[in-house]
C-alpha cells in the first residue's frame, strides 16, 4: 500500500472513531431548535452521510424550511436557500453568462456569473411550485454534479446535498415532479404532526425572546470522508439478496412480481431503490454503532426510501391504498430468507 492509500486509511480509520461522537453533537445542535421530529432527523443524517438528496414532506408549519436551515448552521459547509416560484427560471438556479468590457483595452470578454446551485446544502423551497424546465435544471445538476451553461460545463463543489420541500395539500399552480425525477432523490421524508407533549415545548420555545445558537459540527473533508465509511461497511449477502427480492417484487407484470403487486400498483422500484436500501442501511448500522447492516436497518428506511418510486394505480387510489400502506403489505409478503 502507498503513501497516499494508507493516509487516506487512516482518515477513514479517525473518521470512523469520531462519527458516533459527531453523530452527537449534530443531534444535539438540531434539537436546540428543533424540538421532537426523531425520526424525521434520523432520516436527513442518514442521506447526508450517504450522500444522497432528500423530499422532505409536510403541511405548512411544521418547521420543514427551520429543520433544514438548522442543519446548515450545524454544518460547516455552504448553504444558498432557493424559493421556488412559477416564474422562476433555469438561469436563476444555475448562473448565467454576461459581458464585460475592459475599460482599458474595450477589449469584450464573457463572464460567469455562479448561481445559487453553487453551494453545498441547498434547500429548494416548495419545489413543486415552478415549471418542469426549472426543476430539470436544479435535477440535472444533482445528479450529475455540474452544470452546462452555452456548451460550457462548469463544476459543482461537492459535498452538494439537496433538500426540496414540497406541500401536500395546496396543489392549485403546482407541477409535480416527474416519476424519473424523482427517482434521483434518496428519501422521501414526511414530517407529520408533533404530539401533545412536543407541541406544548414548541410553544413555549418559540413565544419568548431567547434564540438558540447553533455550532458548526461537520465540515465538507470530514462529511466526504464519512461517505466512503459508510460505503466501507459490509453488507452480507443474505442482505443484498433479500432487497433484491423485495425491490423486484414491486414491479407489476414482471415474473418476480407479487399478485398484490399486479393488482394494485402501477409502477415499481427501479435499482437506485435497491441501492438506496443497501447504502442506508449502511448509514443506520453506524448510527447505532455496528459494522454491519441488519434486517431492521433496511426495514427502517424502506418507506422513505420507496414511497417515492411506488406508484398505486388508479384502483388502489380509489380504495384509498397509499404507497406507504402498499410498501408494508409487500413487506409482510417478502420473508428474509427464501
Amino acid at each position: 500500500m502507498n503513501l497516499k492509500a494508507k493516509l487516506a486509511e487512516t482518515r477513514k480509520e479517525q473518521a470512523l472513531d469520531t462519527f458516533r461522537t459527531d453523530v452527537d453533537r449534530l443531534t444535539k445542535e438540531l434539537s436546540k431548535v428543533i424540538i421532537g421530529q426523531h425520526d424525521v432527523i434520523r432520516q436527513i443524517l442518514v442521506a447526508l452521510f450517504v450522500g444522497g438528496h432528500c423530499i422532505v414532506k409536510g403541511v405548512p408549519g411544521l418547521a420543514k424550511t427551520l429543520l433544514i436551515k438548522t442543519l446548515a448552521q450545524a454544518l460547516d459547509l455552504k448553504f444558498n436557500r432557493i424559493q421556488f416560484t412559477p416564474d422562476l427560471m433555469p438561469s436563476d438556479i444555475i448562473g448565467t453568462e454576461v459581458i464585460e468590457e475592459d475599460r482599458t483595452t474595450g477589449k469584450r470578454v464573457v463572464r460567469f456569473i455562479p448561481g445559487p446551485i453553487f453551494a453545498n446544502v441547498i434547500l429548494a423551497d416548495e419545489i413543486n411550485r415552478t415549471p418542469p424546465k426549472t426543476q430539470a435544471a436544479l435535477l440535472e445538476a444533482m445528479q450529475e454534479y455540474q452544470v452546462t451553461v452555452n456548451g460550457v460545463r462548469y463544476a459543482l463543489e461537492q459535498p452538494l446535498f439537496v433538500l426540496a420541500t414540497q406541500n401536500p395539500i395546496e396543489q392549485e399552480g403546482t407541477y409535480s415532479l416527474p416519476e424519473a425525477q424523482l427517482d434521483r432523490f434518496l428519501f422521501n421524508v414526511v414530517i407529520e404532526y408533533p404530539s401533545y407533549n412536543e407541541e406544548q415545548d414548541i410553544l413555549a420555545a418559540t413565544t419568548s425572546r431567547t434564540a438558540p445558537t447553533v455550532e458548526p459540527v461537520i465540515d465538507g473533508e470530514k462529511l466526504l470522508v464519512i461517505h466512503e465509511v459508510v460505503r466501507d461497511v459490509p453488507a452480507p449477502s443474505n442482505i443484498v439478496e433479500y432487497v433484491t427480492r423485495l425491490i423486484r417484487a414491486t414491479r407489476p407484470g414482471t415474473p418476480d412480481a407479487l399478485a398484490y403487486t399486479n393488482e394494485w400498483i402501477r409502477w415499481g422500484a427501479g435499482p437506485r431503490a435497491g441501492q438506496a436500501l443497501i447504502l442506508g442501511g449502511k448509514a443506520m448500522a453506524l448510527l447505532d454503532g455496528r459494522l454491519a447492516v441488519s434486517f431492521d436497518d433496511i426495514k427502517a428506511i424502506a418507506h422513505p426510501v420507496m414511497r417515492h418510486r411506488l406508484i398505486p394505480n388508479f384502483h388502489a387510489e380509489a380504495e384509498g391504498i397509499t404507497s406507504d400502506i402498499a410498501i408494508d403489505n409487500i413487506m409482510k409478503m417478502i420473508p428474509q430468507s427464501k
